[in-house]
């Protein structure tokens, strides 16, 4: 009987499933055909010591197919099984997996190639934080064209270019100490994974939700908090005000932020007042399309831009919301 036990250069050497060490100690002889193996010096100390053997790849069916007794051959790390191998074998074979990796393993693969980019190739080691950020814009509008388009097989790719970006600006800030706002890919990791957890207590604490819009108000209560605790780090006099607004990004499109502005002030209490007499009527997604639409070309026909002539009313609105919250706060004084 032939094993053909493969393993990942993701996993630590030696952590091999039940089945690998059972099939490992059963064996009359385990082969390899690199004393570089990584699972060599694994193996010895355990007391399973495999034999290197030099043989060409043509020959290796024909090979392993003639070797006595019960036969481990360990296949190159991290590769897949040959095809040709398996078709050129005449005895009965199996192929197990000793070191399957565990969901997101791959992304190490990620880490040591941007590595190893940051080092190797001019381009990315020129590359800053600022530099990239056209690009961290453009990954995620392509990503959200696939979607739009229904194009799912392309948002793949699309969605690792915009993984990239991540792993870059990862890489950049790692070149920094910690007290100078330098973090690694792990710190974001962990950063991310505490913020998940902490705004779904009903999935990993003990809050009890019936609906969506339950699950909604718990995040909005909980984001409120982290708010004013960052308000609180930030200026331990208590002057200034949290607001419902606080980390909203400015530098998003005019559209987006304007939603974003009003979602946030909605959900905050504030009404958002509505000028049904300035556009025609909106009675669905077409509708409100060609409305946009129809706004932009007055604009354009006054010589005005709407990019431009939104941001600034969205901050406008925004400047209203933080005075009505500074005058509520005051009420309540």
């Amino acid at each position: 009987m032939l094993t053909i036990l493969l393993s990942s250069p993701r996993v630590t050497p030696g952590l091999l499933t039940w089945r690998a060490w059972s099939a490992l100690r059963a064996a009359s002889r385990v082969l390899a055909d690199s004393s570089e193996h990584p699972l060599i010096p694994v193996l010895t100390a355990a007391g399973v010591v495999p034999s290197v053997v030099d043989v060409p790849a043509a020959e290796l069916a024909e090979f392993l197919s003639s070797a006595d007794g019960t036969v481990v051959w360990l296949a190159p790390q991290g590769a897949a099984v040959d095809p040709a191998l398996l078709a050129g074998l005449s005895v009965p074979y199996q192929v197990l997996d000793g070191a399957p990796d565990l969901p997101g393993a791959h992304l190490l693969d990620l880490v040591s190639i941007m590595d190893r980019l940051r080092v190797s190739c001019p381009w990315d080691r020129e590359q800053t934080h600022e530099s990239l950020l056209p690009y961290l814009l453009e990954e995620a509008y392509e990503a959200a064209e696939t979607i739009e388009v229904g194009d799912l097989a392309a948002l793949r790719e699309e969605i690792g270019d915009v993984m990239f970006q991540a792993f870059f600006h990862a890489r950049i800030a790692s070149e920094r100490a910690s007290a100078d706002g330098g973090f690694t890919i792990d710190d974001v990791a962990d950063t991310l994974a505490a913020k998940l957890i902490r705004r779904h207590p009903h999935v990993f604490a003990d809050v009890s939700v019936s609906s969506a819009a339950d699950v909604n108000a718990n995040w909005e209560a909980i984001k409120k908090a982290e708010r004013a605790a960052k308000a609180d780090a930030a200026d331990p006099s208590g002057a200034s005000v949290p607001s419902v607004l606080d980390g909203v990004p400015f530098g998003q499109p005019a559209l987006s932020l304007a939603a974003q502005l009003q979602r946030r002030a909605q959900r905050a209490g504030i009404a958002i007042p509505v000028d049904h007499t300035a556009t025609a009527p909106v009675a669905d997604a077409e509708s409100l399309g060609d409305a946009l639409m129809a706004l932009v070309a007055r604009a354009r026909e006054a010589g005005l831009d709407p990019e431009l002539e939104l941001r600034t009313a969205a901050r406008r609105f925004a400047d209203s919301v933080r005075e009505q919250e500074r005058l509520a706060g005051a009420a309540d004084d």
